[in-house]
């Protein structure tokens, strides 16, 4: 299958009449239709919908069962054209036991029997009355039904043969409530994607319990979970059954129908991120065994219908934002908060610029200084003026300074810089790398030296995505000694400090939104009059595409073509495709260039799951080859 590892998935509740296998076999069949019209790899149906959950003692009726197994037949022969695999439940007889199962089938071939393992015998279930429990999982049984030979059992395991990481578990209702439902078996053994089939009566608060038990089960086990329960035509005669069907993936819910309805839920799952999750957490553990069925499905032409998040650091709900920004700045506020116990210093000293990353590690510092009933006097900053520094700039970071009440001090740099010039024999009008770069060091040696005197802490500014690009002097603005930006992508500082300034409002708020209209520089060359004349996104890319591929990169360790095709759905009608690989290419090209810096960069706080800490997070040789990623993007 190549669909960069993607798959749709589908969980189906059909109309059905109680004891009318026929009837049932006709709406099922209409499912089933749809959702391989609709590019669905695999689709899951109610508990015994072939028959009606609740046909209570009909279930020991010959005719019933009869008509049951005649109904899957015609099933499977009338679906046997369509590549996709079904899950469909009814009761099943084999010598003096009666099984709830789950029927799974794919192109005409009856792949196996997956028998419901926990019988309920409490409240308003009394399936004791009719099923047994499901052989050992090490013992499944060979049988005969619909005139193949197939197995029923428990954990038995679904494989496609054309894409292995589609590997299918089966549970039944109960299955999934119980202490150690068969999903976490299956799952160890190797299955990504869990269908339940499910006839969950409905009662006040239960839709609630549901969904956290099939979004939690998710996350535990790293897989996709499609939940289908039984609905319309169920028997009211003591229950009713709303159909709450739904698709959760690694803890999020995709999709989830609505109460007392019908039909089909489709949504995408990425089986290739699922694996990763797994390969990356070394307290997961396999296990060997397991029965393994393996089947053939043509792989679907999967166009992407959901949506994918231009800024998947940044969170889309506006609520979830503010509490996430909230809980960032806690964290570096708590951060930087014990560097300053633990060594007793009383001050810091912040290079601020009047750009967004000093800003936001100004407001850092100021939440760890109240925190600690220190005077913020003790929090001095200092504004260096260069040869690029525009009055806006300068003007801002005094206003921010005054507002903040924090102490603050202009040290130009421009004759200091000069001398140095001469020192070295650098000729001034040549603007190259030494003519930036002795700026930024001659701006954290001054920085440094202040510390020294004042006995404190020099706060680093920079901020993630300038580290993983390598948008930093070595030895210059590269250094300090607490990064409290260091694992802050520049996407998500903009939104860190919008938030502080909805937050602050009045006259700190309107000071803070003129920081973000101001375009992003380091402010090393010459300005045209005062209009700052270096952009850094000019020279190195939008922030938007790196931060976009520094996420899938580190968290998920995807190929660059998959970041590729995901960045072209993305950022569709905002970057045409030569531009995104472009960024693409020059984006790892300096990731890898660039981790000398990486590798002796300073301490600073963790905020999200990506960072780029050498001590924690990315260990890395400085001198790793980016040959097979950059030949890849050069295929794209």
């Amino acid at each position: 299958m190549k669909n960069d590892g993607f798959i749709r998935l589908a969980a189906a509740t059909p109309r059905i009449q109680v004891a009318d296998c026929k009837y049932n076999k006709e709406q099922i069949l209409q499912l089933v239709k749809d959702a391989a019209a609709q590019g669905a790899s695999a689709v899951v149906f109610p508990e015994l919908c072939l028959t009606g959950y609740t046909c209570g003692d009909l279930f020991h009726d010959a005719a019933l069962l009869a008509a049951a197994e005649q109904a899957l037949r015609e099933l499977m022969e009338e679906t046997k054209e369509l590549d996709v695999l079904a899950a469909v439940g009814l009761p099943a007889a084999f010598g003096a036991s009666l099984y709830n199962t789950a029927a799974v089938f794919c192109r005409g071939r009856l792949l196996g029997l997956t028998a419901k393992s926990h019988i309920p015998n409490y409240s308003e279930f009394y399936e004791a009355r009719y099923f047994a429990a499901a052989p050992a999982a090490d013992q499944p049984v060979p049988v005969t039904f619909c005139g193949q030979q197939t197995l029923l059992g428990r954990e038995l395991l679904y494989s496609c043969a054309e894409c292995p990481e589609l590997t299918v578990g089966v549970e039944v209702c109960e299955d999934l409530w119980v202490p150690e439902p068969p999903c976490v078996h299956m799952a160890q053994r190797g299955a990504v994607v869990m269908l339940n089939l499910s006839a969950s009566d409905e009662v006040v608060g239960k839709a609630e319990y549901r969904r956290s038990l099939v979004q939690g089960q998710s996350a535990r086990l790293f897989c996709a979970y499609a939940y289908a329960d039984a609905g319309e035509g169920e028997s009211s005669t003591d229950l009713v059954f709303a159909g709450h069907n739904l698709i959760a993936e690694n803890g999020i819910l995709l999709k989830e129908s609505k109460a007392f309805s019908t039909g089909l839920l489709t949504a995408e799952v990425d089986l290739q991120r699922l694996r990763q999750e797994r390969r990356r957490a070394t307290t997961w553990t396999n296990l060997p065994g397991g029965m393994l069925i393996s089947f053939s499905m043509a792989a679907p032409e999967l166009e992407l219908t959901s949506y994918i998040a231009q800024q998947p650091f940044v969170p889309g709900n506006s609520t979830d934002l503010s509490d996430r920004c909230e809980t960032i700045l806690g964290v570096q506020a708590a951060g930087l908060k014990t560097r300053l116990a633990h060594t007793g210093a009383q001050s810091v000293v912040l290079g601020l610029s009047g750009g967004l990353d000093s800003t936001l590690a100004l407001l850092v510092a100021v939440r760890a200084f109240d925190a600690l009933n220190l005077p913020r006097k003790g929090i001095l900053t200092v504004t260096m003026p260069g040869f690029g520094t525009t009055g806006r700039t300068k003007g801002n970071a005094e206003k921010l300074a005054e507002l903040l009440e924090v102490d603050f001090r202009t040290v130009p740099i421009g004759d200091a810089v000069s001398g140095h010039f001469r020192d070295i024999g650098h000729d001034p009008t040549v603007r190259d790398v030494t003519y930036e770069n002795a700026q930024a060091r001659e701006r954290t040696q001054i920085l440094m030296d202040i510390a020294n005197q004042t006995g404190g802490l020099v706060v680093g500014t920079g901020d993630l995505s300038e580290l993983a690009l390598g948008w930093a002097t070595y030895n210059g603005d590269h250094m300090s000694m607490y990064a409290v930006n260091a694992s802050v992508p520049k996407t998500l500082v903009r939104h860190l400090v919008r938030y502080a300034a909805g937050q602050a409002g009045g006259a700190l708020g309107a000071v803070l939104e003129d920081i973000l209209d101001t375009p992003v520089s380091p402010e090393l060359l010459p300005p045209k009059g005062d209009e700052i004349a270096q952009q850094t996104e000019d020279l190195v890319g939008p922030y938007e595409l790196h931060d976009f591929f520094l996420y899938y990169m580190l968290r998920f360790g995807f190929a660059p073509g998959k970041i590729y095709r995901l960045a072209l759905r993305a950022f569709a009608g905002v970057y045409d495709a030569a531009s995104v690989k472009k960024w693409l290419y020059t984006f790892y090209r300096r990731f890898f260039a660039q981790q000398f810096k990486r590798s002796c960069m300073p301490d600073g706080p963790k905020v999200g799951r990506v960072a780029l800490s050498p001590r924690g997070d990315w260990r890395m040789p400085s001198d790793a080859s980016a040959r097979i990623w950059l030949e890849e993007i050069e295929t794209l």
